[in-house]
């Protein structure tokens, strides 16, 4: 099955050597995203805006591989701090709609660029 690179520019560029996201087959792998804004490469300040650029990389992303962040079955929550877990709840409600994805959230001692969030996720379309 043959590996198809996602990217677009309506999310971060790759701050390393890895794709925005990479499907195969029906399945799209999408890469951690932090609170960069995508037109500066600055990470936003504060959690919550960083919780929400997150999520807001992650949809463009998604977009760019042809599905939403409905399609997403699986993410994982990536925290400096677990106690930031709770605003992570709300804002993800904003973002998302039952049925809800599967999730994890890990605690962290640190993430690229000093950000509070990280957020990968896998996508399978139809």
């Amino acid at each position: 099955m043959a590996k198809q690179v996602i990217h677009t520019d309506a999310a971060p560029k790759a701050i390393g050597t890895y794709s925005q996201a990479v499907r195969c087959g029906n399945t799209v792998y999408l890469a951690g995203q932090i609170g960069l804004d995508p037109a500066t490469m600055e990470m936003v300040a504060g959690i919550e805006p960083q919780i929400r650029r997150a999520l807001e990389n992650l949809k463009a992303v998604a977009a760019a591989a042809g599905g939403s962040l409905d399609d997403i079955v699986k993410l994982t929550v990536y925290l400096t701090d677990l106690g930031h877990f709770a605003r992570v709840n709300e804002i993800m409600a904003a973002f998302f709609a039952a049925p809800y994805p599967a999730r994890a959230a890990v605690g962290v001692a640190g993430l690229p660029r000093g950000a509070l969030v990280e957020m990968d996720a896998i996508m399978v379309l139809e």
